[in-house]
């Protein structure tokens, strides 16, 4: 089967290069690829799918920093690597997803012989770095309710549906907020024809 990539980072002489290095797995739905206080021992690219990155904090809770989608990769744990830090971050699968697995001395060694494969760190790390600096603004300067419908909205672009299966306590985590918040402001949204709710499942009623 043909790896499906939709990002212009990459090309496909790149990503010929990495599969061929690396190891090719598949992973369904909340598989967790890094755990925070891990070592990085490889370095995940998105063939298929997505994968979403989590921070967590002292109290345990959850707050959604990015997505990985095809033909992205984690530049935090290349970072983390590099460093041979253990992870700050944790990575877990949001939609079925092939991903190649780069060992990290393999990630080194084309450095070295493959500048295509250092210029796509640096063209992502330069996206992960606009990214983060949205989600700081969303946090400090957006209402709860705003970063609610961004979330729903950005959810439905990446999977391509307008029905998504997902828990009150799920977006509660990604937004680093209470349940409860995330099921009257639902609740809300409902009210004014932009969403249905139904067990475990939102379907969005408006064009996005």
């Amino acid at each position: 089967m043909e790896p499906i990539v939709e990002s212009n980072l990459i090309s496909k002489n790149l990503l010929d290069r990495l599969i061929k290095e690396g190891t090719v797995k598949t992973f369904e739905p909340e598989a967790v690829i890094i755990d925070e206080h891990d070592y990085i021992k490889s370095v995940p690219i998105v063939l298929s799918g997505s994968i979403k990155v989590l921070k967590l904090d002292e109290d345990g809770k959850e707050i959604l920093l990015y997505y990985i989608k095809p033909g992205e990769s984690c530049v935090m744990s290349f970072l983390g690597a590099t460093c041979n830090e253990k992870s700050k971050i944790r990575a877990i699968v949001e939609e079925r997803a092939e991903i190649v697995m780069l060992p990290i001395h393999k990630s080194f060694e084309l450095i070295k012989d493959n500048p295509a494969w250092l210029e796509f760190i640096f063209q992502l790390y330069n996206r992960r770095f606009e990214e983060l600096l949205n989600v700081v603004n969303s946090v400090v300067f957006q209402h709860v309710d705003e970063r609610l419908w961004e979330l729903i909205k950005k959810k439905v672009k990446m999977l391509r549906s307008t029905e998504l299966t997902i828990t009150h306590q799920q977006l509660a985590d990604e937004l680093g907020t209470a349940r409860e918040v995330v099921s009257r402001l639902l609740k809300q949204l409902e009210k004014n024809n932009q969403i249905r709710l139904s067990r475990n499942k939102i379907s969005v009623l408006v064009t996005v």
